[in-house]
């Protein structure tokens, strides 16, 4: 597994610094986007300081910014396993069958009678 050159407290510092920029782009005060995002003020402080924070308040801080949907660029879904897809292939439907009834349908041509 390869690890990342950056210590735990310099992750949290960029994002901090990120958080930091995209409220002031917004023209929002802390106390604003705290609000918003439905966080207290000293959390959001601490999270733009770089100090560790529940994953919930992170969340709630990135969807006030609109910036939840970029979570699938920091992790990306994962692919299927070779395993999994010949699973599920042998679950697909691979043609129809003829009805099991003995009775044909009756019907007939709209003008008969």
């Amino acid at each position: 597994m390869a690890s990342s050159p950056l210590s735990d407290a310099a992750v949290l510092g960029r994002l901090g610094e990120r958080i930091s920029r995209y409220r002031l782009n917004r023209n929002l005060t802390q106390d604003a986007l705290a609000r918003e995002a439905g966080v207290s003020l000293a959390t959001l402080q601490r999270m733009e300081a770089g100090r560790s924070s529940q994953l919930t308040n992170l969340v709630r801080v990135l969807r006030a910014l609109n910036l939840l949907d970029n979570l699938d660029v920091l992790i990306p879904e994962p692919p299927e396993s070779p395993l999994q897809q010949i699973k599920l292939e042998g679950r697909k439907r691979r043609r129809a069958r003829r009805s099991r009834s003995t009775n044909p349908p009756s019907w007939t041509w709209g003008d008969e009678e």
